[in-house]
């Protein structure tokens, strides 16, 4: 708002692309975490062929002779990719759901519940804002025009 309160959160039935910029929000930083999972998978498949191709039962498949892992590289491409999608995909997955505290059994904290049908949710945090009083608060949100208004206090 222009008079200077501070938005907590926004709440919408659907994505709002762009919303985290007008809202203060910062970027995540999942896109770094989801590379080093990927390296990590890439560094599995590539020490995990090594070991069950070449060092710990090496076979002659075809006429190739497995004697070292940069003669057969080009081999282990396809199960170097698979265990790099399938590590980015199980630790970007299990990542969200610790950041999110949407792990199962957790309680949901959604401020109402109308949100994921049909409603707007604007959160005002009265400790964020130090310059108004609560009725000023309410007063600021009263003249936007809004259909519905619930104070609750958050212990």
């Amino acid at each position: 708002m222009s008079e200077g309160v501070n938005i907590s959160n926004v709440y919408s039935p659907m994505p709002i692309h762009g919303i985290d910029s007008i809202i203060g929000i910062k970027e995540t930083r999942l896109g770094i975490v989801a590379f080093l999972f990927g390296i990590t998978g890439t560094m599995i498949a590539i020490c995990g062929m090594r070991f069950f191709m070449i060092t710990d039962w090496p076979q002659n498949i075809g006429g190739k002779p497995n004697f070292s892992l940069i003669e057969n590289i080009l081999s282990f491409i396809p199960v170097i990719f698979e265990v790099t999608v399938l590590c980015a995909a199980h630790g970007m997955a299990i990542t969200y759901l610790f950041r999110n505290k949407t792990l199962p059994g957790m309680p949901a904290r959604n401020p109402y519940p109308r949100t994921t049908d049909d409603r707007f949710v604007i959160e005002l945090n009265v400790n964020d804002n130090d310059k108004h009083s609560i009725d000023e608060l309410i007063d600021l949100v009263k003249k936007t025009g809004i259909i519905e208004f619930e104070e609750k206090l958050i212990k």
